[in-house]
């Protein structure tokens, strides 16, 4: 099949693969530590590499450590790192939202045409299809710029755009009308698109995933050493912004709660930076609750280990140094329960994450779709601290239902991995790709990952 655009020749693609697709994704937050303040910065660092590992030709946009090098190559030439606003963040060294909307503005200037000009034609003139996606409200405005710029060059019909919502802020600053004109608009679960619908738009879901590496047990001994540093009948651990959405207070008083009941109890709490965290520390304080804080010695369990053992008389641990991996791992193991009972939660990456360390995780109910209570974890229904009080009670009187839980979690985690959901974007791209004929549908039955076509997911939906 072929078609016309401003008297060129194009030859549709007969299916998606590694050989004629390039993804191009933008987003504020990126892979470097300058650019993770949150759950998107490992959104994107992860998705990026799971494209790249599946075999896609990747590109980031992304706001960049200013002392790095602008451009840095891996994986074979397939995963490429683009940091952007360099010049901007060299004034603003503390991070990525520190000088945000100078950063934003440089970014809409000059990200658009770098992506259509250095990007997108060269993939187009290769023959490959460019698909451009763009994170959070910081890009709505670039990828609409983008999507400009291709139409003036006469390329438009030949790319596809998606911009990704996954959380709420923001939204007001956003041109729903012509971002939802220019790009397919797409969610990371059914609780945001619910809340979506109020902007006049119906997104596609695509879930959040997690690394492989998360589902590799935590070491029995240092799952040990954890709870014999902290020398406590109950731990507790919560991570996450300081912000009223994830109920830190609630965390407070559920500690507080099964401290009047006799159990011996502390709650590991890795924050961020943000004023929240003010209020949550007097609350600490009228609750008579004793805080510490946190800086391990080194970045490994035996740092963190002796930091514990020097803290162990108080009931709030404020950590407040990098916690690596491995560590992480073992905490969300060594713990009766990972508290993330946010009251707004788009997707509940900590959940997911906790769940894949065989760790027992305590959900708001919001965007956490993957969560089944009393089969993969506990799904808290209201903010009552009581509640989740009186569930980690249960669970120290049945281990074998906490035990059942951990094994229920990590299978349910098993099926978010990046690579999981790089074969549901696939699908979904394929479909859409249908839709604008990029593609023609599938005829034949699809070859399976790892055959000699070199395709990677799902089938070609044929929607016509």
């Amino acid at each position: 099949m072929e078609g016309r655009e401003r008297g060129q020749t194009r030859v549709l693609l007969t299916t998606l693969g590694r050989a004629n697709t390039t993804f191009i994704l933008l987003s504020f937050e990126g892979p470097d530590r300058y650019s993770m303040a949150g759950g998107l910065g490992m959104r994107t660092a992860e998705l990026a590499r799971a494209l790249a590992e599946a075999g896609y030709h990747t590109h980031v946009v992304f706001v960049g450590d200013p002392w790095k090098s602008a451009t840095e190559t891996s994986m074979g030439g397939r995963l490429v790192l683009h940091r952007w606003c360099q010049w901007v963040s060299k004034y603003y060294p503390t991070g990525v939202y520190q000088g945000e909307e100078a950063k934003r503005y440089d970014f809409d200037e000059s990200a658009p045409r770098f992506v259509v000009d250095h990007l997108a034609r060269p993939a187009i003139e290769a023959g490959r299809l460019p698909v451009i996606m763009g994170e959070e409200w910081h890009t709505a405005e670039a990828m609409c710029r983008i999507s400009d710029a291709l139409h003036q060059a006469g390329l438009r019909a030949r790319a596809l755009l998606l911009w990704n919502a996954n959380n709420t802020t923001g939204f007001n600053r956003i041109n729903w009308g012509r971002l939802g004109y220019v790009t397919v608009i797409t969610t990371v679960s059914r609780y945001m698109k619910h809340l979506m619908w109020r902007h006049g738009v119906n997104p596609l879901v695509i879930p959040n995933g997690i690394p492989g590496r998360l589902l590799r047990p935590a070491r029995p001994r240092d799952v040990a050493a954890v709870r014999e540093g902290l020398r406590k009948q109950v731990v507790l651990i919560k991570v996450g912004r300081f912000h009223p959405d994830k109920r830190w207070v609630m965390a407070l008083e559920t500690v507080a709660s099964l401290k009047a009941r006799g159990f011996e109890t502390v709650l590991l709490a890795l924050g961020g930076i943000e004023p929240h965290e003010g209020e949550v520390l007097d609350r600490a304080s009228s609750l008579g609750l004793r805080v510490r804080t946190v800086t391990g010695t080194s970045p490994s369990v035996a740092g963190y280990v002796r930091a514990f053992e020097e803290a162990r008389h108080s009931d709030v641990l404020n950590i407040k140094s990098f916690v690596p991996l491995e560590l992480l791992r073992a905490l969300y193991r060594a713990s009766d329960a990972v508290l993330a009972n946010s009251g707004h939660e788009p997707f509940g990456l900590v959940g997911l994450e906790a769940m894949a360390s065989g760790g027992v995780a305590f959900t708001g109910g919001t965007g956490e779709d993957y969560a089944v209570h009393l089969q993969n974890g506990i799904v808290l229904e209201t903010p009552d601290p009581e509640e989740a009080s009186w569930y980690v009670r249960y669970l120290k009187a049945h281990p074998a239902v906490a035990a059942a839980l951990a094994r229920g979690a990590r299978h349910t985690a098993g099926g978010y991995l990046w690579s999981r959901v790089v074969e549901n974007l696939v699908a979904k791209i394929e479909f859409l790709a249908v839709r604008q004929d990029l593609l023609t549908p599938a005829t034949t039955p699809p070859l399976e990952i790892g055959e000699e076509d070199g395709r990677v997911g799902t089938p070609a939906l044929a929607a016509r």
